[in-house]
């Protein structure tokens, strides 16, 4: 979400924003954190207001938006780039990093879901039901689309996601920002640069060793 604001910059100056801004805008996720506002002002003094929400509600998996930016600019014969075809994926090389979720652990069934109401889809267990399915969906779709993109092509070395799917408790949760959780987190990272690599199984959606 920063880079593509950033690219606009280049097209549109009333998006010329600090950085501390575009940053706390797209992580305010509901639930968790305000919505932030600001403004901007471009060379002639007109102003720009922004009222922004985490990005992850449109694209948590913001790796489909980077790749439709790059083809678009091939597009546009940006010199950036060197002369390829915007469907040559051959030429992309793609690293998608996730932040980690706990899909694996597997909380929730129709049995328990079907007796829910409004009240414990939007809290249940100390979770957010409806927030982690709509978010855990959303980036999972992405990679779905971009791994089958570049099987059909020939070019699936080309891409990676980094993802570890198998956090619980308060290692995966998004808003325990103490010294000891951080701390598992890194435990958590360096862990998973040992393991082998692994892509996902277009028919079970599930992350396989490779």
């Amino acid at each position: 979400h920063v880079l593509y604001l950033v690219d606009q910059v280049r097209h549109n100056p009333c998006y010329d924003a600090l950085l501390s801004d575009v940053c706390i805008g797209t992580s305010a996720a509901p639930t968790f954190l305000p919505a932030h506002y600001f403004e901007t002002k471009d060379e002639f003094g007109q102003t720009r207001e922004f009222n922004l929400i985490d990005g992850g509600m449109a694209a948590n998996n913001p790796t489909l938006l980077a790749v439709c930016e790059v083809t678009n600019q091939i597009k546009k014969a940006n010199p950036d780039f060197f002369p390829v075809k915007p469907v040559d994926y051959g030429r992309f090389l793609v690293i998608s990093l996730g932040t980690g979720t706990s899909k694996a652990e597997l909380k929730y069934n129709a049995h328990t879901a079907a007796k829910w109401g409004l009240l414990n889809w939007l809290t249940s267990g100390g979770t957010t039901p409806i927030i982690n399915v709509f978010s855990q969906a959303s980036a999972d779709m992405v990679d779905l689309h971009l791994s089958g993109v570049f099987q059909s092509l020939h070019s699936e070395d080309y891409y990676l996601r980094i993802q570890d799917d198998t956090l619980h408790g308060t290692v995966s949760s998004v808003d325990v920002a103490t010294k000891k959780n951080l701390a598992r987190l890194v435990t958590v990272g360096e862990g998973l640069l040992k393991e082998r690599v692994s892509r996902v199984n277009l028919d079970s959606g599930r992350f396989e060793a490779s």
